[in-house]
């Protein structure tokens, strides 16, 4: 993978169900919603400094949140995983792709 570039799809490992059980709090604040069932399905990488994580995220009877995690390198935040955005009214078929804090589904 060239830097900057994204990852093929790859299955959700224990590592990533991790990140996303930290990072929940943040968006449960910024959803103003709560998760019962919050279970990372499949995520995508991008390599930049430190790292982009794209993560599909089962919220429900299919219902499936997109997020974006930052994960910054030692030094550079006061937090090393970051929500940075996410995608609401996700379908299970719903390709990860790469999206900013400014899309129309997410902030």
């Amino acid at each position: 993978m060239l830097r900057g570039g994204l990852s093929e799809t790859r299955p959700a490992t224990p590592e990533i169900q991790k990140m996303v059980d930290e990072v929940k709090p943040q968006l449960e604040e910024k959803t103003k919603a709560s998760y019962q069932e919050f279970k990372a399905i499949e995520y995508k990488t991008q390599v930049v400094q430190g790292g982009i994580y794209y993560i599909k995220v089962q919220v429900g009877n299919n219902r499936y949140i997109h997020i974006k995690v930052m994960q910054h390198l030692p030094g550079q935040s006061e937090k090393t995983l970051e929500l940075s955005a996410y995608q609401t009214d996700k379908s299970k078929e719903d390709e990860l792709t790469s999206f900013s804090s400014r899309t129309p589904e997410g902030v």
